[in-house]
């Protein structure tokens, strides 16, 4: 008994182990990909910064690209998460799309975040890979409103997808904006008054 028990505690013991040892190169993969860039940073300098040799940072991920969608798909979940704590399922709709819309944009404006989610990730990954990476999370929220909208007849029948797509791009384009200086409260009632707007149209 205490030799079975040894050995359970053992392996948990490694598993946790492996899950430290990814976190610390994600980690240290995101400081240095937001600071230098994705092509400016080597594997090398990863796993330095993680405390890891650089044969550990190929046993836990295959390449650079590799560990860099782990920090993208690590960065993505982070921002659904922080749309799903804002939007409850006891609010309303309304409230939960507005209330996801400015979780989505406050999310976005950790440091670092629109670059490794908006602009390198589509550079590095490919588009089609970043939006299958966002369907998974901050995408999925959204079409999920909009779906629950539509169904309760608040905005008019169409193709969910097509309109998840394009409120997004909507999102992103602020989240960029916004990274770049310009005013988060003017962002936050311009998406305000589009979200608005869509609920506004009622089906016939």
């Amino acid at each position: 008994m205490q030799r079975r028990a040894s050995s359970r505690t053992g392996r948990r013991s490694n598993r946790e182990r492996t899950e430290v040892t990814r976190g610390d190169l994600i980690a240290a993969a995101r400081k240095l990909f937001t600071e230098r860039s994705y092509a400016e940073t080597s594997t090398p300098e990863i796993a330095t910064a993680a405390g890891v040799t650089r044969g550990a940072l190929y046993h836990h991920f295959e390449d650079k690209q590799a560990l860099f969608r782990a920090v993208v798909e690590h960065e993505a979940q982070a921002v659904a998460e922080e749309i799903e704590r804002a939007t409850p399922p006891a609010l309303s709709v309304r409230r939960a799309l507005l209330a996801g819309a400015d979780a989505y944009l406050a999310a976005m404006a950790v440091p670092g975040r629109t670059r490794l989610l908006l602009l390198d990730g589509p550079a590095v990954l490919g588009r089609t890979e970043m939006d299958a990476i966002d369907l998974r999370h901050a995408g999925r929220t959204l079409r999920e409103g909009l779906a629950a909208a539509m169904g309760e007849g608040a905005i008019a029948e169409g193709p969910v997808d097509a309109l998840t797509g394009l409120l997004s791009a909507a999102f992103d384009r602020a989240a960029l904006a916004i990274d770049s200086g310009a005013s988060a409260a003017d962002y936050r009632s311009a998406i305000a008054a589009l979200v608005e707007g869509l609920l506004s149209a009622r089906k016939r």
